[in-house]
């Protein structure tokens, strides 16, 4: 069982997520490359809402091929190239993620390898036997 910390010395989260995740010993572990917003026809599409769906279905193909699912997800690290796209990343992040919420952390970066990126995802999962 995942131990979920969010002292009261420390202000509470600013969203769906916990400050601290303690795994028990002998969980497996799965490490994600970051997941850009594009599909297998190599599309793009131009709303940060639709990408972020692309990056978290991406996700989701993996954890499911290491027999794992959101349930087992510890750690979401989500970048983004405008602030502005926060609450549109946020409200997709939410309906993935399962109860204990990961721990979360969201960048603003200048950009990525291609312009048209806006989003790009990593995860980390622990499976517990």
């Amino acid at each position: 069982m995942k131990k979920t910390f969010n002292p009261a010395l420390v202000r509470r989260p600013f969203g769906n997520y916990n400050h601290g995740l303690l795994v028990p010993p002998g969980a497996s572990l799965l490490v994600t490359s970051g997941q850009l917003g594009i599909g297998l026809d190599d599309a793009v599409p131009s709303d940060i809402t639709a990408q972020a769906e692309l990056c978290f279905e991406a996700i989701k193909a993996i954890l499911e091929e290491a027999e794992m699912s959101f349930a087992d997800v510890i750690r979401i690290s989500g970048f983004v190239t405008r602030r502005e796209d926060f609450p549109a990343y946020m409200a997709v992040r939410d309906r993935y993620t399962l109860d204990p919420k990961p721990v979360s952390t969201l960048l603003v970066i200048g950009g990525f390898t291609r312009p048209e990126f806006l989003v790009e995802v990593e995860v980390t999962a622990a499976k517990i036997f």
